[in-house]
């Protein structure tokens, strides 16, 4: 039986790994973690086996292991990782493209019943319909405010109701409601924060851009250059277009006036 790691030893190994990440990948995906199991884990592992490694570890170590590897390198652009490492976070080191493998990452949410104390991350809405809960439940209903009516001997919600709302607090009337309805109302998984690629950082946000969506944006900002220049009349490349042909419209009608003058000379 090999003898059991040291705390020291262990930060070492840690330090080695993640500094030996660093060197092999230029792209990580840093996600939030919170809620999400070791089987869960371990399933995500296995789906993004080939082209990606998931790292888990306090941030304080994570941190550490940054700045070593920076200082060893001298690239301090690795140093971007630092700011990004707060609360219960994991690292992603991947080569594969960035939108696929956080697709690939949002395909392992489990979903988990309410708990009490717990931050709803979304409203929860119970739909209207049949409970399958017999009359002598209506009385609990009546606690929350729930208009009920009794259909063929159970108990029938009237109307969509708003249990909880985003950003509250999970009550254990709500908890023990959504329990008799087995209405699992919340989903966890990793959550892709930010995005580390070769030394950028900016939000999983711009993964979703299209090809479409950039021709778009790039064709406002040449709009906008256009229109400056055109309005302080400074010649800019996507300008000049527009003011070659406002200078040959200024021409043809100063010529025309000169020929409109002379005929009438004559």
């Amino acid at each position: 039986m090999a003898p059991k790691q040291t705390k020291a030893e262990k930060k070492i190994a840690y330090d080695g790994k993640l500094c030996q990440l660093l060197e092999e990948y230029g792209q990580i995906l840093v996600v939030n973690a919170d809620n999400v199991g070791s089987n869960q884990l371990q399933n995500i592992r296995k789906g993004l086996r080939g082209d990606s490694v998931v790292l888990m570890g306090k941030n304080t170590m994570m941190k550490r292991s940054v700045r070593i590897h920076a200082e060893k390198t001298g690239n301090n652009a690795y140093l971007n990782l630092i700011p990004l490492l707060v609360g219960n976070v994991g690292l992603i080191f991947t080569k594969g493209d960035l939108k696929e493998v956080s697709e690939e990452v949002a395909k392992y949410k489990v979903g988990a019943p309410a708990r009490v104390g717990l931050v709803a991350p979304i409203d929860v809405v119970v739909p209207p319909g049949n409970t399958g809960l017999d009359p002598s439940q209506t009385s609990f209903f009546q606690v929350l405010n729930i208009p009920t009516k009794i259909n063929k001997g159970t108990v029938e919600i009237i109307t969509p109701v708003e249990l909880i709302k985003k950003g509250e607090k999970v009550g254990s009337s709500e908890v023990a409601l959504l329990a008799k309805l087995g209405i699992r109302p919340f989903s966890y998984g990793l959550v892709v924060l930010s995005v580390y690629d070769n030394g950028s950082v900016f939000s999983p946000e711009v993964l979703d851009l299209t090809e479409d969506d950039l021709i778009e944006k790039f064709a406002a900002g040449v709009s906008m250059v256009t229109s400056l220049s055109l309005a302080i009349s400074f010649p800019t490349l996507a300008a000049a277009p527009h003011m070659f042909v406002n200078a040959y419209k200024n021409v043809l009608s100063i010529a025309n006036c000169m020929k409109n003058a002379s005929n009438r000379c004559h």
